[in-house]
């Protein structure tokens, strides 16, 4: 059970009336979409701009709707209870805002977010390369100075919200020789010339939003466009590593909401399905399993909280962020597992979001860190004696 402020209230009101009108109704349809460039549905997208649901992490002096992290949280796991891909659009745009929060100034902060609001409404976080992934350091895009400007050439691969996005943080080296100290973060506008995407992602799940492959040939940015100026230079990497840290927690928030709705289904079936005489939820098996499920919600409900908490108070929370996105993750792919057990054949069918849910969720333990990234942190905090 939540206990929920007034704000949060309201948003889980907003967002549940609009995701019963807009998002339901065409979410397993759209999931059948053939052509993966042709994944967004812009139409329902556009009215949540409209409600701020992918500027509520833009402070309110540049516009924005800016939540506590508290908040957030309460929203994005109603946003994945509907639907995880809608919910990860909006993530998505605010992930792409952080490094910005983190090392930009205060006029950076503005331009970027001008792009979110006044553009289409859609931002992306483009850090992963074909040869890198989780060895995330490994960047072999670069960026020379020239002039007043910055020309950045090489690619980015399984960008979400590369094709919609009206604007791109892009981390690039600046001193190849440096390694992760040689990389430097940029604010790239998707409309200058050079600026491609290559390829449109086909994917087993996460199909209602677009992950793309980007390219970057010759393209000219302005020098005021160096996330920190000058300052910034060879920050980029920090920057990067301190967004995922602060998002973290928010995955783990998705993949509640996710599970949540698995476990809602999987109980309305066992509850009307009657086998041998009786419903499906009186037999004790069954209702192990329930238990089971609902612990692990809450528990990875609890943990998500717990980092947000600290991170809120100015605390270190790396670690618990960590632990929040592994565990919510990896609770929410056994939770839709164990639902379509309960619902047996009709669980596995497409005409049922459950097994739509049971592919999404595969995505949020491999994004923003595999959830075997995130036992690197843990146990490397925890040998450290630096935990107790």
């Amino acid at each position: 059970m939540r206990l929920l402020t007034e704000e949060q209230k309201h948003w889980v009101e907003v967002i549940g009336d609009f995701c019963k009108k807009e998002i339901e109704p065409i979410m397993l349809e759209w999931d059948k979409v053939v052509d993966p460039s042709k994944a967004i549905p812009f139409e329902p997208y556009a009215k949540a701009f409209k409600l701020g649901l992918n500027s509520f992490e833009i402070p309110k002096e540049y516009g924005g709707n800016k939540v506590d992290l508290a908040t957030a949280e309460v929203m994005y796991e109603e946003m994945g209870y509907y639907d995880g891909n809608f919910a990860s659009v909006m993530q998505t745009t605010n992930l792409a805002l952080k490094p910005i929060l983190i090392g930009g100034t205060p006029e950076q902060v503005k331009y970027f977010s001008e792009h979110i609001l006044n553009g289409k409404g859609y931002a992306a976080f483009a850090l992963t390369e074909p040869q890198s992934g989780s060895d995330a350091s490994n960047v072999l895009t670069t960026a020379v100075k020239d002039g007043d400007e910055w020309v950045i050439n090489g690619e980015k691969c399984f960008i979400t919200n590369g094709g919609e996005a009206d604007i791109v943080c892009v981390f690039a080296a600046t001193d190849p020789t440096a390694g992760a100290k040689g990389i430097s973060a940029f604010m790239v506008p998707t409309s200058l010339p050079g600026f491609s995407v290559t390829k449109y992602e086909d994917k087993s799940g996460f199909r209602t939003i677009s992950t793309c492959s980007l390219k970057f040939e010759n393209v000219r940015v302005p020098a005021s466009n160096l996330v920190g100026g000058e300052a910034g230079l060879g920050k980029g990497f920090s920057f990067a590593m301190k967004t995922l840290d602060k998002s973290r927690a928010c995955v783990g928030a998705l993949a509640v909401g996710i599970a949540r709705r698995a476990l809602d289904e999987a109980i309305a079936f066992v509850k009307e399905r009657v086998t041998f005489g009786a419903p499906v939820a009186k037999r004790q098996g069954i209702q192990w399993m329930i238990a089971d499920m609902a612990t692990k919600i809450e528990a990875s409900r609890c943990l998500v909280s717990h980092a947000n908490d600290l991170q809120s108070k100015g605390l270190p929370f790396s670690t618990e962020a960590a632990m929040a996105k592994m565990f919510a993750t990896q609770s929410a792919m056994e939770v839709c597992t164990d639902a379509i057990q309960l619902m047996g054949g009709k669980g596995y069918m497409k005409e049922d979001c459950v097994e739509k849910c049971f592919r999404d969720i595969k995505a949020y333990c491999i994004f923003e860190g595999t959830n075997q990234v995130q036992k690197m942190v843990i146990s490397g905090s925890v040998l450290s004696g630096k935990r107790h």
